[in-house]
């Protein structure tokens, strides 16, 4: 269980520290072009996110996301397998923990304030809607892929659909609380305003609901030995 504590912390600290670095990069490279900072700043997201989940997945399941983890929890209950309650506590914890630290690392490679309360305000509701939007089809792609036996797959598909979500959804896509909460220690291009964390949380946990119910209407109730999301640990049955 150490062991995957620490692969969560280090694997949604070094997220984070991809999607701030790289969007005080874009802001630095394109400063008068925003939609090619967000092209840099997506594209930099998608290859970093496909890499983590190869290299980190074995030993946790590379969630990196407490909606993942809390989806993860729930379906467990109905398969036999899955995270227990302390270990949920635990995981989200660790996610939290690496958001942040994330972000300062992120900070402090720039020469920024290592911590800086981002000003950026988010906090309209077709923002929210877009949280709701980009959490659900995550967490649809996620279990799919688990509950029809094609988690290699998850490093391309769960990349690609981040990729593509920063682009289609009005929020650009955080679908995660804990890089939500990471991100409002960094006041620069990916930041995110304090104030405005309860909103895009709370829509990411509705799109999270959202999208268990719609893996339940495709797929029913999970079969026992049904694989760990993101992908199989070295310690799932």
């Amino acid at each position: 269980m150490k062991r995957r504590l620490l692969a969560e912390f280090l694997g949604t600290a070094l997220l984070v520290t991809v999607v701030v670095g790289s969007g005080i990069m874009a802001q630095t490279l394109s400063p008068r072009d925003v939609g090619l900072q967000l092209l840099e700043n997506s594209t930099a997201t998608v290859f970093g996110l496909a890499v983590l989940i190869v290299v980190l997945g074995p030993v946790s399941g590379a969630h990196f996301n407490p909606v993942v983890s809390l989806a993860d929890w729930w379906q467990g209950r109905q398969s036999g397998q899955g995270l227990s309650g302390s270990e949920l506590g635990g995981y989200v914890a660790a996610q939290v923990l690496g958001a942040i630290g994330g972000a300062v690392l992120a900070n402090a490679m720039f020469d920024k304030p290592v911590i800086a309360w981002s000003g950026t305000q988010r906090s309209s509701p077709h923002l929210w809607l877009g949280e709701v939007v980009a959490t659900a089809g995550l967490v649809l792609v996620i279990f799919c892929l688990t509950r029809s036996g094609r988690t290699a797959a998850a490093p391309l598909a769960v990349g690609g659909y981040i990729g593509a979500a920063y682009w289609f959804t009005s929020s650009t896509s955080f679908a995660n609380p804990a890089v939500t909460i990471g991100r409002a220690f960094s006041d620069t291009f990916a930041g995110i305003a304090p104030a405005s964390l309860p909103g895009f949380i709370a829509a990411q946990s509705v799109g999270g609901v959202i999208g268990m119910v719609l893996v339940h209407g495709l797929f029913g109730r999970p079969a026992p030995g049904t694989a760990e999301p993101v992908v199989p640990h070295q310690d799932a049955p």
